[in-house]
């Protein structure tokens, strides 16, 4: 691609286990462009691990510490999960799937949390990624004037509201907060409220954006897709697409309700700053993270990562030469699909999707 004139842009991260091993392709490709300047990170779970060494490396020393630190956070991560007891079984590696469908131990754990909360089989409530992220990450950088503003979602366990934490009250404690699983982890405790996974309300929060930054570009990585072909049929197919479902709600309101600011602004010739509008972009690759399964995202292998790390880097490098000219100007994904079982702005004719690009 020609040089470009550089275009802010913020950064939206969605949290889903290992799968966030993507998204560290996708911003390691997306850092080699210097045109783009990111204003303004969002991110929950997984997501929230990336936003931090992002927002971090960015501040400390540019899109090449940037890439550094994201490489040492899931090196770290892989690294961890050596000591882990779930494991893909000798028949996941024989037939070539990268899920722990037919682990033991995956299974035995299943079964484990259904039975006991994590207040009674973890009582010390014994999370190793807390030690990776604390060793990880600066939060005196991230929380510094000059870093990318960074919002990290989690939800309220007593008010079931979403909780959006900024700097410069960005701590380890809210990182995990934002990946804090009920079924595995205590909640975390913040200021005498306790906090679960924000994935429940916002995955990954995208308002904090629009309100707060002054970029008019929304670049979202999903990972967790819209889509699986087929119907579940066995109890953990079930759960895990009743866990897509669910983290995948919040994103979908928030991104109906840009869609229809979107076409009243436009409609009504009002001005856009003052009616903060946006222009969304999406990068991520539905049809591939869907076939590798739900289970994998608790797959922390190196040679997963790696793969899922060059996919990543893949599906941004394609979405660079097919949208890249896009950002700055106009939206290069308005999915038609989230209009669907919903009522149209008033001005477009029944049936018509102006301004809608299916994804």
């Amino acid at each position: 691609m020609a040089k470009r004139k550089p275009v802010k842009v913020d950064i939206a991260l969605q949290g889903g286990g290992s799968h966030g091993a993507f998204t560290w392709g996708v911003l390691d490709r997306l850092l080699d462009e210097d045109w783009l300047i990111i204003e303004g990170v969002s991110g929950t779970s997984a997501g929230a691990m990336n936003a931090v060494a992002l927002t971090q490396g960015l501040c400390e020393g540019g899109p090449t510490r940037a890439k550094a630190l994201l490489k040492d956070y899931w090196n770290a991560v892989s690294d961890s999960s050596k000591y882990s007891p779930i494991r893909r079984s000798v028949m996941d590696k024989l037939l070539g799937r990268w899920t722990l469908d037919y682990s033991p131990s995956y299974f035995a754990s299943q079964m484990f949390g259904r039975m006991l909360s994590p207040y009674q089989f973890n009582p010390m409530d014994i999370n190793p990624l807390r030690e990776i992220v604390a060793e990880s990450f600066d939060f005196d950088l991230i929380n510094r004037e000059d870093a990318p503003r960074l919002f990290l979602c989690a939800t309220n366990v007593r008010t079931g509201r979403p909780k959006i934490f900024r700097q410069p009250d960005i701590t380890c404690d809210a990182v995990m907060a934002s990946a804090c699983l009920p079924t595995l982890f205590k909640a975390v405790e913040i200021d005498g409220e306790a906090y679960w996974d924000g994935g429940y309300m916002g995955n990954p929060p995208l308002f904090p954006l629009i309100d707060e930054t002054e970029a008019r570009d929304i670049i979202l990585v999903q990972i967790n897709p819209f889509e699986r072909p087929g119907i579940p049929t066995t109890p953990a197919e079930i759960e895990n697409r009743l866990n897509e479902i669910t983290f995948n709600g919040s994103l979908i309101k928030e991104l109906r309700s840009v869609g229809f600011l979107y076409e009243v602004i436009h409609h009504e010739g009002l001005d856009r700053s003052a009616y903060r509008d946006a222009h969304l972009h999406m990068i991520g690759s539905e049809s591939e993270l869907a076939r590798f399964g739900a289970s994998s995202k608790l797959n922390a292998e190196h040679v997963f990562l790696d793969k899922l790390y060059e996919l990543g880097q893949q599906t941004a490098e394609t979405w660079l030469t097919q949208h890249g000219d896009k950002v700055g100007r106009e939206s290069s994904w308005r999915p038609r699909v989230l209009f669907e079982e919903s009522l149209q702005p008033a001005h477009l004719e029944p049936g018509t999707d102006r301004n809608l690009e299916k994804s």
